[in-house]
């Protein structure tokens, strides 16, 4: 399953929130998709299942990856923005409409910032499943 490359908008908090709906596909699937590819105990010599799940290991970690990333730069630019607000604040303390703004900003970097909790949820219940049916089949490398 291949993830949306496209670059993310940190604009907009919604459209942001989609995007990553839209690449944790292949986590919310990874039951349904375990559950088609990996043999019973009567299908065994059907299917190759080391390569089966070693290739959905690489999915997992590409799909977690390019999220992380984006999660991060999005944060990252947010923040710069929250930071030159305050400093326009510090300068015009009178200004309610760039008040108002500073506030929106800080919002939308909050619920970023909860995102990355999100990702670490959903990126733990993804291999919990995954090595519970492919344990048997794929030995994780060193580094998971």
């Amino acid at each position: 399953m291949a993830a949306p490359s496209a670059a993310a908008s940190c604009e907009d908090f919604a459209e942001f929130q989609e995007l990553l709906r839209v690449m944790r596909t292949i986590d919310d699937r990874i039951v349904h998709e375990l559950n088609t590819t990996i043999p019973t105990a009567s299908f065994v010599g059907k299917i190759d299942a080391s390569q089966t799940c070693k290739e959905l290991y690489q999915s997992l970690m590409d799909a977690h990856t390019n999220r992380e990333r984006i999660i991060k730069n999005c944060i990252a630019q947010t923040s710069s923005v929250v930071k030159t607000l305050r400093e326009e604040r510090e300068k015009a303390q009178d200004d309610l409409a760039l008040l108002k703004q500073l506030r929106k900003e800080q919002t939308k970097l909050k619920l970023m910032q909860s995102e990355l909790n999100v990702e670490e949820v959903v990126n733990d219940r993804s291999w919990k499943v995954f090595n519970e049916r492919c344990r048997l089949h794929y030995k994780l490398p060193k580094s998971q």
